[in-house]
């Protein structure tokens, strides 16, 4: 892992002998949604820095919300992680496993006076915190007495209570300058069941004060947030002194900056909303950023992972050009996707002086030996646009009269047109030079076109799946407006060569010329179902020479 502004925290710890256990981190998701391409940069770093230093990452889940949080969520953040390559062992914990450590914290800190119980609305309590520039006001119900706060708060754990009745505050300053200072609620009221501790519980912690002490709990030395919680870091470490926690042995706040990227949302709201309005076809829909769905479509965790280490670790928040991730899931596909021949658009091609079929020899990837034999036959097909009737002088493919090679075949010459009654081409006749395949006596003849094809008789029908952002603008204020209308186009009679049947789902294709796909998880043996990764073209060098 790169040396960043984190790591060199960490060696400043070391060098001064905190920490003696040795590193140890956390990645601590709220199970209410799926795990996006912004959750990943977390991963990465959280992971990565413990395996740098020879330490350990925890996985916690923050399931502080049970109106929200569902087992689903749980699950597909373990299959995201583990996909990604990383792994926990056996230190996956919950914020629910420390429900009753977490309320005996609290209750010594309404012992110590620092802590009350608040009756005031949710609107009144708004209202009396004040704002950047003027100081909160103090509830009236600040000064009960320990015994009134106990007493109330036991009842308010007993049920007695309905939501939004009461709430618990921490009692620090409400002139602060910081307003997460000015008292904040740390346990709120709510009757409902929770995903693992059903009905025990009706009073739950807020995250700014179960983070803290969960992290304080499993000896996490290096607490790595995200720049938004930078505010909250002071009440962070009020709480752990207020509880008496060792200075010398306790986590380490540090923030950095999120991953924002063009055209993608990676609010979890928002992303909620698309899936439940039915925008999408499901967390997984392969245009959304989760990673569920850029792993349907086709990303590999070591593009992303790679991606990562190349944006760093930065303080200050800043928006990356999504061509970046293209390309450097472009470069780990370029190295290791195989290649073979599909034709989205197709345009029948008859080869006059064929006869019977012919096995050609085909390589996989151009920097590897091993090769795969294609079917060749009379008639085949090619790409609709590889043909141009009036074609301008440049038009170095297919036309009337011209000659372009089959890639791993033959130099074909186009002799006939056949249209339909419409003026349409629906046919070409062709003819081959039979010598000028590889090993032939005119193998060495030069023509300025080369086009992919598939045989007629062979090819496998297949349904391609050409995705494009789903987002024009992702900073508009109306987000659903702004929703690409073109973001998928489904293409239903492509055809593909036969070396593709029984391929499993995920496995990754360069279709020449055109992009590289993915199998879907929506593919049969009698029609194979193909995602679209990402194009041929690299645009991050564009990108770069603009910067």
């Amino acid at each position: 892992m790169a040396t960043n502004f984190i790591q060199n925290f960490i060696d400043e710890d070391l060098r001064n002998g905190k920490y003696p256990d040795g590193v140890h981190t956390r990645f601590p998701p709220e199970p209410n949604g799926y795990l996006h391409i912004g959750h990943a940069k977390s991963i990465c770093l959280n992971f990565g820095l413990a395996q740098a230093n020879g330490g350990l990452c925890n996985l916690r889940f923050d399931d502080t919300n049970p109106t929200k949080e569902d087992v689903e969520y749980v699950d597909s953040i373990q299959e995201d992680i583990r996909w990604l390559g990383f792994d926990w062992d056996d230190r996956m914990y919950y914020a629910s496993d420390y429900f009753q450590k977490l309320f005996d914290y609290a209750v010594e800190l309404i012992k110590r006076e620092l802590a009350y119980v608040d009756d005031s609305t949710p609107d009144q309590i708004r209202q009396m915190r004040g704002t950047l520039t003027e100081p909160g006001i103090e509830s009236p119900f600040r000064n009960r007495s320990v015994d009134e706060n106990l007493d109330l708060f036991n009842r308010m754990k007993a049920g007695e209570f309905k939501d939004g009745a009461r709430v618990l505050r921490a009692k620090i300053d409400m002139a602060s300058p910081n307003i997460n200072m000015r008292d904040p609620v740390i346990y709120r009221i709510a009757h409902v069941a929770h995903h693992r501790t059903g009905d025990q519980w009706c009073i739950y912690p807020m995250y700014d004060f179960a983070h803290p002490l969960s992290d304080a709990i499993e000896h996490i030395s290096h607490s790595v947030c995200t720049l938004e919680f930078e505010a909250h870091r002071p009440f962070y470490d009020w709480l752990l002194d207020a509880l008496d926690f060792d200075p010398n042995d306790r986590p380490r706040q540090i923030e950095f900056a999120r991953l924002d990227l063009t055209n993608t949302i990676t609010s979890k709201r928002k992303l909620r909303q698309l899936v439940e309005e039915g925008y999408v076809r499901g967390w997984d829909d392969p245009r959304m950023p989760t990673l569920s769905g850029l792993r349907r479509r086709g990303f590999t965790p070591t593009a992303i992972k790679n991606f990562c280490e190349e944006i760093g670790v930065a303080k200050a928040n800043s928006l990356v050009d999504i061509a970046m991730l293209e390309h450097a899931v472009r470069d780990d596909l370029n190295r290791n996707a195989d290649r073979i021949m599909a034709v989205l658009n197709p345009l029948k091609v008859v080869l006059t002086n064929v006869e019977g079929v012919e096995q050609l020899t085909a390589d996989n990837h151009p920097e590897r030996d091993d090769t795969r034999l294609i079917p060749f036959a009379r008639e085949i097909y090619i790409e609709r646009d590889d043909f141009m009737e009036d074609a301008p002088k440049k038009f170095f493919r297919l036309k009337p009269g011209g000659e372009v090679r089959l890639k791993h075949a033959y130099i074909i010459k186009c002799d006939e047109v056949i249209k339909d009654a419409d003026g349409n081409v629906v046919e070409l006749h062709c003819t081959i030079d039979p010598d000028s395949k590889s090993g032939g006596a005119t193998a060495d003849r030069k023509v300025k076109g080369t086009i992919h094809w598939v045989a007629a008789e062979f090819a496998i029908r297949a349904e391609v799946r050409l995705y494009d952002y789903l987002i024009k603008d992702a900073a508009a204020d109306d987000f659903i407006a702004s929703l690409n209308p073109d973001s998928l186009i489904v293409i239903e009679n492509a055809m593909v060569e036969p070396s593709v049947k029984g391929a499993a789902p995920l496995t990754r294709y360069q279709f020449l010329r055109t992009g590289y796909f993915a199998v879907d998880y929506d593919s049969t043996d009698d029609k194979p179902v193909f995602n679209r990764i990402v194009g041929l073209k690299d645009t991050w060098s564009k990108v770069q020479s603009k910067n």
